[in-house]
């Protein structure tokens, strides 16, 4: 009895995820600038940062939105966890290693632009872009 309890606690442990670690490999520029716009609108920058081109710019724009997302109010965050995005055009801009993606979202439906590359292999996003706009 004592196993049964211990294999069951283990098995919901395992089958407990938590929403901030869920990190998929994209399999297109598409679906790296997707999955880093959502998890960047329901506040979960630990795993949207896992979907950008790691270097000192874009770590510091992320931190900036996140510190500014962490100051706004719950009814705002709730806001943005619920809406959905809108994709207005993908826009390849040199074919199969750099897109640019213009988007809005549900809850503020402001236009805004980022850029997503193919860093070793795999597609990342340069959140710097949606700064600067410089290719």
């Amino acid at each position: 009895m004592k196993y049964l309890l211990l294999l069951t606690v283990i098995s919901f442990l395992f089958s407990c995820k938590n929403k901030d670690e869920e990190y998929h490999k994209p399999e297109s520029a598409l679906d790296a600038g997707r999955e880093f716009i959502d998890h960047s609108l329901k506040g979960r920058f630990n795993t949207a940062k896992r979907y950008m081109l790691q270097d000192d710019d874009n770590v510091y724009w992320l931190d900036k939105i996140s510190s500014d997302y962490n100051k706004v109010s719950e009814q705002e965050k709730a806001g943005y966890s619920k809406a959905s995005i809108n994709i207005k055009e993908v826009t390849d801009v040199v074919a199969d290693s750099v897109t640019i993606i213009s988007y809005s979202n549900s809850y503020r439906n402001r236009p805004a632009k980022i850029k997503v590359v193919k860093y070793k292999g795999d597609w990342v996003v340069d959140f710097k872009y949606t700064f600067s706009g410089n290719l």
